[in-house]
Order: C-alpha cells, then structure tokens, then sequence
C-alpha cells in the first residue's frame, strides 16, 4: 500500500501535515485537528487540482457542477457517472488526498452505490461525498451503510440539502440517522448561522462540514465554531468561468485582462507533466 506525506506550504494553516500515514488514515486525520478545519477546495478537471496540490493543498475534492458542466450535461440528475469516475482514475495517483463527489451515487439501489464506492477505492480516491437531496432518509442511510460494508477505508460524507433546498427543518434527525449507519462526516451545505453551527457541533459525533459562503462566517470562525471540514463546492470553477468572461470583454473593450494570475502556457504544461 502507498503511503502519504502531506505538502507543506504557506497555506499550512489550514492544509496542515500529516506525517507518513496510508492515505485513507492520512485524510482521516485531516479532519479530527483542533481548531483547524480541512480547507478543501474543489476541482473540475486534471489542471486545476494539480495547481490545487501544487499550492501545498493536502487534499481536493472534486466538483459536481464542474464535471457536468465541462461534459455539456446537467449537475445533480445522476448524469454524469462515468465522467466522474473518469476524473477519479485521472487523479487518484496525484499528489494529494482526493474526495469524489458522486452526487447522491449515481443510483438509488444501495448495492449500485457500493459498487462504484469500490471502483472510486480502486483508482485512489479516499473520500466520497454523498447528497440525500431530501430524498428519504432510510434510502440515504442505506446507501451510506452499503459503501461503509463494501469500502470500510472510504470516508464517507453523508450531505443533507435541508438548508440548501429547504427550511432546515429535519436536520438533526437526518444527520443522526446518518451517523448512526457509519458515515465519517456530515455536510449541510447552506448552513450559515453561527448559532445553528454551533449546536450542530455539539450534538454531532462525527465532523461537521460546511460549504464557504461569501457571506457566512469566515474559516477562522468556522474553526472557533468547531466545524472540521471547509468545502468551496462550485466556486472556483464559477470564478474560473467569470474570469474567463471578464477577459473576454475586456479585450473586446480595448483593455488588457486584468483582476487575476494567468498562468503562463509552460506552466500549464508543467501541470500536466506532473511537475508543477
């Protein structure tokens, strides 16, 4: 079995080391460090997580949104199954811990699940994040307790969208359900309040995950509230495509591109070379 050190760099404070671990224990341990959560930002593609790792990320996970919409295909239908194990063969020997957003799995048969939970394993990914949807909370559970039985060594992050689609209203009692079938972590995306963070910490066994929000805390204050694990979802490919955008027109308006790093042709090609 490989084994893995964690970069260091200067986002140390909130990638971190690890020490010389397996990989699955290594992104274990990322999530159980005292007042300082895994900050995991989101790829879409080989290029953006190598730059990712080459910044000194421990871990990247992979975007939902991202893979289906470089695909021509819609987020969050279940249409996207073999670009995203695609993506996942592409960069599971990478240079980092990766975590796979499968959507809600791909299927609704608990076995079909584990199934691609094993083939997501076997090509190097150490983590997977699961959405209910709102769908039934037996149906998640069993999906999540499917994947702990065939892939004990994945980390499983069950989601609920009760905040991103919803009210918040059954939270607790999805999450419990969850927790309580093996799910490593939970994620609640569209969870913004300081307080209901806060109580959700305390009632948890397992860690807590939320998504950044321009407008919610910020990572320190995440981390003083005891969430374990930062995601950036969508936004980094949303930004990528809106920088895009913007040096579009500014070109056509006579200006040069301006508001961000462009990364020069070599470098890109480093990427791709495994060297940058």
């Amino acid at each position: 079995m490989r084994h893995y050190t964690a970069p260091t760099s200067p986002a140390d404070a909130v990638t971190g080391t690890v020490g010389h671990a397996t990989p699955g224990a290594a992104f274990v341990g990322l999530h159980h460090r005292t007042g300082r959560p895994l900050f995991l930002p989101n790829a879409w593609d080989h290029a953006s997580a190598a730059a990712l790792a080459a910044r000194g990320f421990a871990a990247v996970g992979t975007t939902s949104l991202g893979v289906a919409a470089a695909a021509g295909l819609p987020d969050g239908v279940a249409a996207t199954r073999d670009q995203t194990l695609q993506l996942a063969l592409t960069l599971g020997s990478g240079p980092f811990l990766l975590s796979v957003d499968a959507e809600g799995g791909f299927s609704d048969d608990p076995g079909e699940v584990a199934e691609f939970a094993k083939e997501l394993w076997a090509v190097g990914a150490v983590g997977i994040n699961l959405e209910d949807g709102l769908g039934p909370v037996e149906r998640h559970a069993a999906k999540i307790a499917a994947v702990k039985s065939a892939v004990p060594g994945l980390f499983v992050n069950a989601r609920t969208d009760t905040h991103w689609l919803g009210d918040g209203q059954g939270t607790l009692r999805r999450l419990d359900a969850y927790q309580q079938v093996g799910a490593d972590g939970v994620f609640v995306p569209g969870l913004t309040d300081p307080a209901r963070i806060s109580d959700l910490v305390r009632h948890l066994d397992v860690p807590l995950n939320t998504l950044h929000s321009p407008d919610g805390p910020t990572l320190p204050e995440l981390a003083a509230l005891g969430v374990r694990r930062v995601s950036l979802g969508s936004l980094l490919y949303r930004r990528a495509l809106g920088a895009a955008l913007d040096a579009v027109d500014g070109i056509v308006g006579g200006r040069a591109p301006s508001g961000g790093t462009t990364p020069s042709y070599g470098e890109v090609q480093a990427l791709a070379r495994g060297d940058g």
